[in-house]
């Protein structure tokens, strides 16, 4: 029977033609019948495809045929189902672009990256070296959440800073605010799904004078491998695919709030008129219902 798998990726390294890896990474994902989106810049590769195990394990070993690609951390997850054509379910097509940055901050400028990755990031943490640091730290630690807000309504590390951000390009403007300098004297750990935006947002924070920032290696996602929901982290992680969510186990936490009625719900949605690009935390009954924003404004016409 078919599996469906899906694969997370990123790797941070000087490539000196990001066009030639597209059409590399396309060509592969199209032969191998694979789904998702491919980021490339020339400063790495970032991205998540889905498809039948067997076609995503010869993907595996022709990406790590690249020197710069050997090493990348792959972190693997269960897939939803694969159509009659043994195509994912979970991605509607196959995206492989070339940008100026494989994660969008707004900042490309700032980023320098070298074989080992990013240059003047945060110390990275094993999940249990997170676990060491709290033991020996406890309050004093700040975990802050390099994700969009919405994605932190249905899951985040206890007691984490949640800045109040619609998309990655917002982090700048609010560092660069002072929003946050009271942390700059305390130890941050930086956390994201993957690991990608903590890579970045570590570098940012260091270079605007955070002095003991760490980034969680490995993001969520080796976190909950290790320790699922026994540990600090509370509730579902939200993910870029159908599958909206994922939990690590089968008492996961639910810690989301539907915009419409109030009730405890893990599901989010796009709001269904398509004048409103908003997206929001819904429950199943909710799920068809306008996001609040949205209604006011038609109310009002």
């Amino acid at each position: 029977m078919p599996t469906p798998k899906i694969v997370l990726f990123y790797a941070f390294a000087p490539l000196a033609d990001p066009e030639a890896i597209r059409l590399w990474q396309r060509d592969v994902c199209e032969l191998l019948g694979l789904r998702g989106r491919i980021l490339i810049s020339a400063q790495g590769i970032n991205g998540t495809l889905g498809g039948d195990l067997p076609n995503v394990k010869k993907w595996l070993r022709r990406f790590r045929e690249h020197p710069a690609f050997k090493t990348a951390d792959i972190k693997w997850s269960e897939g939803t189902g694969l159509d009659a054509d043994g195509l994912s379910l979970d991605f509607p097509k196959l995206s492989v672009k070339v940008r100026d940055e494989i994660v969008s901050f707004g900042a490309p400028d700032e980023l320098a990256v070298d074989d080992h990755g990013v240059i003047g990031g945060g110390a990275r943490l094993t999940p249990d070296a997170l676990h060491e640091l709290m033991s020996e730290r406890g309050d004093e630690v700040v975990f802050f959440d390099g994700r969009n807000a919405l994605e932190a309504e249905i899951g985040r590390f206890r007691n984490a800073i949640v800045p109040a951000t619609s998309t990655t390009r917002d982090f700048v403007g609010l560092l660069d605010s002072g929003a946050y300098d009271h942390l700059k004297g305390k130890p941050v750990v930086t956390y994201c799904t993957g690991g990608i935006r903590c890579e970045v947002l570590s570098s940012l924070m260091t270079a605007r004078g955070f002095g003991e920032v760490y980034q969680l290696e490995g993001g969520i996602v080796r976190y909950g491998e290790r320790f699922g929901d026994d540990g600090l982290w509370e509730g579902s992680l939200y993910v870029f695919d159908k599958r909206g969510s994922i939990d690590f186990s089968d008492h996961a936490a639910v810690i989301g709030t539907c915009a419409g009625c109030g009730s405890p719900t893990n599901r989010t949605a796009n709001c269904p008129d398509a004048s409103c690009r908003r997206q929001f935390v819904a429950c199943e009954t909710c799920v068809a219902v306008p996001c609040e924003e949205h209604a006011a404004q038609v109310t009002s016409r």
